[in-house]
C-alpha cells in the first residue's frame, strides 16, 4: 500500500507540473492536497525528498512536511520531536547545496517545528540552530551552510507572523524569540562587518534583519546593525535590502522610545543627501526612492520625538528640507519620477504634531516652520502643473489617470496646510496670480496659471472663503486669463464654482467682465454653475443682465441681410448661449464633484417652470426668425440645434414644456432643407420623451416626417449625404426598440443596401438581428428584407467598400449565420449562383468555399473575420500580394 501510494503520488506530481490539459491538472492538485493531510504523508514525504527526485518531486515532499507540522502538530507524539528535528536538519543541511526553493521548504518546516516547541520543549532553539550551522564537517562547505543558517532565521519571524498558534502561546513564544535576538545579533554583525563576506551573504544578513525587526527588537538593541546597513547603502547590489532594513527598523512603533539611536540616525540619513543628487543627475530613479523612504520614514514616524529635542532643532530642520528635496524631485509623476507622493503623508503628520503643542511651543515652531510650509506650497503646485501639451499627449490612459490621482493627493494636502498658514495662503496665490496675468510681458505657460487656480480650488473646495478680500480680486482677474486649453478651462470653471458660489458681488462682478472678454465660451459654463446654485428669482435676475445684450445684437442681426460677418457673430452669440445651457441646470443639489463640473453649495428645493425653459421660451420666436433667414447655412442650423441640444442633455424632463413647439420647428426644418444636426436633436428628444405618454404624439409625429423625407432622399441617391445617412441610422439604433411596431418602415430601412457602407447602420443591424427569435417584428423585418442586406454585405467584401471595415461586414455575417442559419443557407446560395458577384475575379468553386467556411462558423467570429478578409482580397485581385501582406 505505501508503494502504491507513492506510485500514486508521483503521477499525480507528473500530471501538476507537465499534463497541458487543465482539468487534469485540478485533479491532480485536488489528489495531491488530500494526500498531503493523510496519515501516510510522514511516510513519503521522506521518500519525496531522496536525491534522485526532481526538485519539483522534493519540493511537495518538504511542503507536505510543513503542512502536517503546522496544522496537525496534535497529531505527532511527543516522543518523536526530536527525531523530526534532526531529520529536518539533516534534509537542510543537505539541501544547502542544492535547489534554492526545497531548501526554504524546509527551512520553513523546521521553523513550524521550532514554533510548536518552543519554550518548554526545545528552549534556545535559535542558539541550538546557529551552533548546528556553525559547526566544521561533512560534504556542506562553510558559504552553503552560511546561506541556509541565514534562510533559516529568516523564515522563522516571518512563521511566527502566519502561524496558527493560539493567542496565549503567542504571546509566549513572541517573548522566547526575542530573548534569542542575543544569538542571532552577533552572527549578523560579524557578517555583514567582515571585508571578506561575499555580497549575497550580506544581501542575506540584511533581509533577515528586516526579519527580526517585526518582532519588536528594541532599536537600540540593533543600533549597530543599521549603522552597517547604511554602509550597505554605497554598494548597488545591496542598496535594495539595506533599504528594506533600514525602514523595517525605524518603523516599528516601538522605536520611537529609543530617542539617542534616533538622533544618531538623523545624521546618517543627511550624509546620504550626495548620493541622492547624483542619483537625480544620472537618472537613477530606484535609487533616488530608496534615500526618498529612509529619509520619509524617519521623518513621518518619529517627528514628534525629534521635534521635543530642542538643542537638535537645526539636525532635524535639515532633514525636513531634504524631504522638501524628495517632494520637489524633479519631473512629472508618475512618468519622469515615483518619489515625490511618498513624502505627502510626513507633511500632514509634522503639522499635526506642531499644532498639538501647547500654544507657548506651538507659537515658536510655527515661527520656524510656516516658512517652510509657504515653500511647501509652491513645491506642490509646481509638481500638480501639467507637463507640454505634447508630452501629456504622449502618456498612456493610465499614466494619466495615475497623475489625476496625484493631483487629487496634492490638493489635499493644500486644504490640510491652510489650517496652519490660514487667510496669508490665499492672499500669497492671489498676489502670484496676479502677478502672472498683469505681466506686460508674459512668460508664464499655461499649466503655471492652472496649477495657481488649481490651489485656490483645493482650498475653498472645503471652506467657506467668500469671507476672503481676495475673492472679488480673484474673479476679475479671470477674465484676463487666455483660456485656449480644456485642462485650464476645466480649473476655472472649478475655481469660480468654488470660490464663487452665492456669492451676489463675485457674481455680478464676473458678469460685467464677461461682456469685455473673448474668453466667454468657458467662463459662460463656470457661470451656468454658479446659477444652478441661486434660487429660481435670482437665476432669472442675473441672467437678464447677462443675456440681454446678446439677445438685443441677436435681433439687430437677424434683421440684417446675411453676410459672412453677420453670420460670424450670429454662431458666436448661439454658442454662448449652448454653453450657459450646458451647465445651468436647479436640479443639482450638493452633488460630488466629477472630473467635467465644479462642487456647488446647495440650493433649497425649486418649483415652477426652469429658468432655461422660460429663456428658450421668451426667444424662440427670435430663433424661429434666425432659421427663416439662414436655413440652408448647415452652421447656423447647427448652432441653432446645439443651443436646444445641451438644454435637453441638462434639463432632461424639465425641457418637457418645450417639446411640442420645438419638433414642430425641427419637422419644419427638416421638411425645407434636411440637415443632420436636426435629426442629431431628434435623437436626443425621442431618447429621453419617447416613453412619456403626454410627449409621445408630437415626437410620433417628427418621427414619422423625418423618416418620410430621409426615405425620399435615399431614393434619390443616399451616396450624396452621407452624414444624413450617419445620423438617421444612430437614430434608427435609438427608436427601433421603442418604435419598433409603429415605425416597421422605418426599421426596415436599416436593410436597405445602398448605403450598407456605414458603420452606423451595420451596428444596428448586428444589433437587431438577435432579437428576431423573440420579437415577432423584427424576424419579420429581417425574413423580408435579409436577403437585401446579404447582397449589400457581399457587394462591399466583393469590393464596393474600403477593406478597413471588413471586420463589420465579417460581424453582419456572423450574425445572420448564428441566428438565421437556414435563412442565409438559401440567400447565400441564390445571391452567389449570380454570374460576376460579388467580383468577376472569383470563380464558382471559390465562392463554393466561401460559401462551406461562412456557414461552418458559428461560434469563431474571429475565424469568420479571416475568412471576409481572405475572400475580399480574392475578389480583388490582390490575393498573394505585397498589399495582402499588409493587411
Amino acid at each position: 500500500n505505501e508503494k502504491k501510494n507513492q506510485i500514486e503520488n508521483m503521477c499525480a506530481l507528473h500530471q501538476l507540473y507537465y499534463d497541458p490539459n487543465i482539468e487534469n491538472k485540478n485533479l491532480a492538485q485536488k489528489w495531491l492536497m488530500q494526500a498531503q493531510v493523510s496519515p501516510q504523508a510522514w511516510q513519503f514525504c521522506w521518500v519525496l525528498l531522496r536525491p534522485e527526485k526532481v526538485p519539483e518531486i522534493q519540493y511537495f515532499g518538504a511542503s507536505a512536511l510543513h503542512t502536517k507540522i503546522s496544522r496537525y502538530w496534535g497529531d505527532i507524539p511527543a516522543e518523536q520531536y526530536d527525531t523530526l528535528k534532526t531529520q529536518l536538519f539533516s534534509q537542510i543541511a543537505h539541501f544547502a547545496s542544492g535547489s534554492k526553493i526545497v531548501l526554504t521548504r524546509l527551512c520553513v518546516a523546521l521553523a513550524s517545528l521550532a514554533l510548536n516547541m518552543m519554550p518548554e520543549a526545545w528552549p534556545g532553539a535559535v542558539s541550538e540552530m546557529v551552533r548546528m550551522f556553525q559547526e566544521e564537517g561533512g560534504e556542506v562547505d562553510g558559504r552553503a551552510r552560511c546561506l541556509a543558517l541565514l534562510e533559516l532565521l529568516t523564515v522563522l519571524p516571518e512563521e511566527f507572523q502566519t502561524s496558527r498558534l493560539p493567542q496565549y502561546r503567542k504571546g509566549q513564544v513572541r517573548g522566547a524569540l526575542g530573548r534569542e535576538w542575543t544569538a542571532v545579533y552577533p552572527l549578523l554583525q560579524q557578517l555583514l562587518r567582515q571585508p571578506d563576506s561575499p555580497p549575497l551573504v550580506k544581501a542575506r544578513v540584511l533581509k533577515c534583519l528586516s526579519s527580526w525587526v517585526l518582532l519588536d527588537v528594541p532599536l537600540n538593541e540593533s543600533e549597530g546593525l543599521v549603522e552597517a546597513s547604511f554602509t550597505a547603502l554605497a554598494d548597488p547590489e545591496l542598496f535594495d535590502t539595506a533599504v528594506e532594513a533600514i525602514v523595517n527598523t525605524i518603523s516599528q512603533p516601538d522605536s520611537q522610545r529609543y530617542v539617542n539611536t534616533l538622533l544618531k540616525l538623523v545624521p546618517q540619513v543627511l550624509q546620504l543627501q550626495e548620493q541622492l543628487r547624483d542619483a537625480i543627475q544620472n537618472g537613477d530613479m530606484e535609487t533616488s526612492h530608496g534615500i526618498c523612504r529612509i529619509a520619509v520614514s524617519l521623518g513621518e514616524n518619529h517627528s514628534r520625538a525629534l521635534l521635543e529635542q530642542v538643542e537638535h532643532w537645526q539636525s532635524f530642520l535639515a532633514l525636513v528640507n531634504m524631504i522638501m528635496f524628495c517632494t520637489g524631485i524633479p519631473g512629472h509623476y508618475p512618468v519622469n519620477e515615483t518619489t515625490s507622493s511618498l513624502t505627502l503623508t510626513f507633511w500632514y503628520t509634522l503639522q499635526d504634531d506642531i499644532m498639538s503643542f501647547e500654544a507657548e511651543k506651538q507659537a515658536i515652531y510655527l515661527q520656524v516652520y510656516r516658512p517652510v510650509y509657504f515653500q511647501l506650497v509652491d513645491v506642490l503646485l509646481h509638481k500638480a502643473q501639467f507637463p507640454t501639451d505634447e508630452e501629456y499627449a504622449s502618456w498612456s490612459s493610465d499614466e494619466k489617470e495615475q497623475f489625476r490621482i496625484y493631483r487629487v493627493d496634492v490638493s489635499d494636502t493644500l486644504m490640510y496646510v491652510y489650517e496652519m498658514l490660514g487667510a496669508e495662503l490665499l492672499s500669497n496665490l492671489y498676489d502670484k496670480l496676479g502677478r502672472v496675468l498683469t505681466n506686460t510681458e508674459p512668460t508664464t505657460t499655461w499649466q503655471h496659471t492652472e496649477a495657481l487656480l488649481y490651489g485656490f480650488q483645493s482650498i475653498a473646495e472645503t471652506i467657506d472663503v467668500n469671507y476672503s478680500d481676495v475673492i472679488p480680486g480673484l474673479i476679475g482677474l479671470i477674465p484676463r486669463i487666455n483660456i485656449n486649453n480644456v485642462q485650464l478651462a476645466d480649473t476655472v470653471m472649478f475655481t469660480i464654482g468654488v470660490c464663487s458660489c452665492g456669492s451676489n458681488l463675485d457674481l455680478e462682478v464676473l458678469i460685467k467682465q464677461i461682456h469685455k472678454t473673448s474668453q466667454c465660451m468657458w467662463l459662460m459654463q463656470a457661470l451656468g454653475f454658479l446659477l444652478s446654485a441661486l434660487p429660481v428669482e435670482e437665476i432669472l435676475r442675473n441672467l437678464h443682465s447677462l443675456i440681454t445684450p446678446y439677445i438685443q445684437q441677436l435681433e439687430k442681426l437677424a434683421g440684417e441681410t446675411p453676410n459672412p460677418s453677420n453670420k460670424l457673430a450670429i454662431i458666436h452669440i448661439l454658442g454662448l448661449l449652448s454653453n450657459l445651457f450646458t451647465t445651468l441646470d436647479i436640479t443639482k443639489q450638493e452633488e460630488e464633484s466629477g472630473e467635467n463640473a465644479p462642487p456647488i453649495k446647495s440650493a433649497p428645493p425649486q418649483t415652477g417652470p426652469n429658468p432655461v425653459v422660460v429663456v428658450l421660451q421668451q426667444v424662440f420666436a427670435l430663433i424661429q426668425t434666425v432659421l427663416s433667414k439662414w436655413l440652408n447655412d448647415s452652421q447656423v442650423v447647427e448652432a441653432v440645434c446645439a443651443i436646444f441640444e445641451k438644454s435637453v442633455k441638462t434639463l432632461l424632463h424639465d425641457f418637457a414644456p418645450m417639446v411640442s413647439q420645438l419638433s414642430e420647428m425641427l419637422g419644419q426644418m427638416y421638411s425645407t432643407i434636411p440637415q443632420a444636426s436636426a435629426l442629431d436633436l431628434t435623437r436626443q428628444m425621442v431618447h429621453i420623451f419617447a416613453s412619456e405618454t403626454n410627449n409621445f404624439p408630437p415626437i410620433k409625429a417628427l418621427f414619422e416626417l423625418v423618416t418620410s423625407v430621409t426615405l425620399t432622399i435615399f431614393q434619390q441617391g443616399p451616396r450624396d449625404h452621407p452624414d444624413i445617412v450617419d445620423s438617421f441610422m444612430q437614430l434608427q439604433a435609438q427608436v427601433c426598440f421603442w418604435f419598433l411596431i409603429s415605425f416597421t418602415l422605418g426599421f426596415s430601412l436599416l436593410f436597405r443596401c445602398p448605403f450598407l457602407s456605414h458603420f452606423s447602420s451595420l451596428l444596428s443591424c448586428t444589433e437587431l438581428i438577435p432579437r428576431c427569435a423573440d420579437i415577432p417584428p423584427v424576424g419579420q423585418v429581417v425574413q423580408e428584407n435579409g436577403k437585401l442586406l446579404l447582397l449589400a454585405v457581399l457587394e462591399a467584401i466583393g469590393g464596393q467598400s474600403s477593406r478597413s471595415v471588413m471586420d463589420q461586414f465579417a460581424e453582419v455575417l456572423f450574425c445572420l449565420n448564428k441566428h438565421c442559419f437556414a435563412l442565409l443557407t438559401v440567400w447565400l446560395k441564390e445571391a452567389l449562383r449570380s454570374p460576376g458577384f460579388p467580383s468577376s475575379r472569383v470563380s464558382n468553386e471559390q465562392k463554393d468555399t466561401f460559401s462551406q467556411q461562412v456557414l461552418r462558423e458559428r461560434v469563431n467570429k474571429r475565424r469568420v473575420k479571416d475568412i471576409v478578409k481572405e475572400f475580399t482580397l480574392v475578389c480583388r485581385g490582390l490575393h498573394g500580394t505585397e498589399y495582402a501582406a499588409d493587411y
